[in-house]
């Protein structure tokens, strides 16, 4: 009977609708939920009758029935926090975290350190990234985001640099170490690093030894000197260093080199002296110290050494780059937050606790560093907020009761016309 087809079909209907406001509940009440990705209820008619078989076109329809969930993977809303650990995926991608079924995958970064020194979610899952090797310099080897040690050891000078000008009009002058300050044309001191980190002061005199040409001499205090004598100084560098008629550095020759430092400090240890680039090297001299008529003068000097540190604060930048800045002032990358490419990222299963993982539908993970082949970049101290529109999850709220009223209209309005035929017999 016809009327009887009706209830099959309302009840179809309510069952829909019901399921539907299912989706719309979940997403309201995961309005807040960081990095959360609403859905949308998709329906399909069922499959009707036909009343002349397969080449009639009058046919009853069956009903409804929710045919699919599609997740919506728009960017959700940015917002800024004060938490450095606090990181957002901004635009494709996704962080991975190690989960107890495998791979997980998500858009929360609400991330935090373990007593262990390991980034992780709120659930204590590890985040992985791509770790550094022993210069910080990213490597390409995937591992989960850890600071490793607070404490980095100390390193020697290797390499001194300086750039200045002598002063063309300087009279040769015979050297005597015994009165260096008397005897040489120009001198300043920079600080450089043993192998134990102890900081030694080191005074460069410098002399004119003839047209173009100056003796660099490296002068330490006896006290810091191998069996110097306090108050005398002791001489552990020499080289001449050699400009062209233009005044440009054309060569650095190196004499002696042989630095030893006392109390504990290991023997022999050298430092090499950089001008900077001659235009023997194939430079213009740009940038490298000079010989022009004016006053000698230091306007830059470094060095590579600096002593033992401890970690003192930590930071992420905008490229998911977890940098270490240490008491000395040295500055280490650890880490770069990974991000992980789906083709398709609307057949990923959820499983919970904001996590996703990988199925047959999506592909597998294709993991990278941000901003590399269409990933989005990792912003720092930043949260991605829910996408849900409440104003639209409102709306659907009020078609859905709409829907569902007039589905139940159905089912009374059939109950009445069944009602009114079993009344025919009376």
């Amino acid at each position: 009977m016809g009327i009887l087809r009706s209830f099959n079909i309302g009840v179809t209907g309510l069952n829909a609708v019901g399921q539907g406001m299912g989706v719309i509940g979940d997403n309201i009440a995961n309005a807040g939920t960081n990095g959360f990705k609403s859905s949308r209820a998709e329906f399909q008619d069922v499959l009707a009758t036909s009343l002349k078989g397969i080449d009639g076109g009058d046919q009853f329809g069956a009903g409804v029935k929710l045919a699919h969930i599609k997740p919506l993977m728009s960017q959700g809303d940015v917002a800024r926090t004060d938490n450095i650990t606090d990181l957002a995926v901004n635009g494709d991608g996704f962080f991975r975290v190690d989960a107890p079924f495998g791979p997980g995958f998500t858009r929360d970064g609400s991330f935090h350190f373990n007593k262990e020194g390991e980034l992780v979610n709120s659930d204590g899952f590890k985040v992985i990234g791509f770790k550094a090797d022993e210069t910080g310099k990213i490597t390409t080897k995937e591992g989960p985001v850890k600071l490793g040690s607070t404490t980095i050891p100390a390193q020697a000078t290797e390499k001194l640099n300086v750039t200045m000008n002598l002063d063309s009009r300087a009279e040769i002058k015979e050297f005597d170490i015994n009165d260096p300050d008397a005897t040489s044309n120009f001198a300043n001191s920079v600080t450089v690093f043993d192998n134990v980190g102890t900081a030694r002061l080191v005074t460069l005199y410098y002399n004119k030894t003839g047209d173009n040409t100056w003796t660099y001499r490296a002068l330490v205090d006896g006290a810091d000197a191998e069996g110097g004598v306090p108050g005398k100084f002791t001489q552990m560098a020499q080289g001449n260093v050699v400009f062209n008629n233009k005044g440009q550095l054309q060569e650095e020759v190196v004499g002696s080199n042989s630095f030893n430092f006392n109390k504990g400090a290991a023997p022999d240890q050298q430092i090499k002296f950089n001008f900077g680039e001659s235009i023997v090297e194939g430079g213009e001299g740009i940038g490298a110290s000079t010989q022009y008529g004016s006053n000698s003068a230091v306007s830059r000097h470094t060095q590579d050494g600096y002593s033992a540190a401890t970690l003192a604060s930590m930071s992420f930048n905008d490229e998911g780059i977890l940098t270490a800045v240490y008491d000395n002032g040295e500055s280490r990358d650890i880490s770069q937050i990974a991000v992980a490419k789906f083709e398709n990222n609307e057949s990923l299963f959820k499983v919970g606790r904001n996590l996703f993982k990988e199925s047959r539908k999506s592909g597998q993970a294709a993991m990278g560093k941000p901003g590399e082949s269409g990933r989005g970049e990792v912003l720092s101290k930043s949260l991605e907020l829910s996408n849900v529109d409440i104003a639209n999850e409102f709306v659907g709220l009020m078609t859905a009761q709409r829907n569902f009223q007039a589905n139940a209209k159905t089912l009374t309005t059939a109950d009445q016309m069944l009602q009114d035929v079993l009344n025919i017999k009376r």
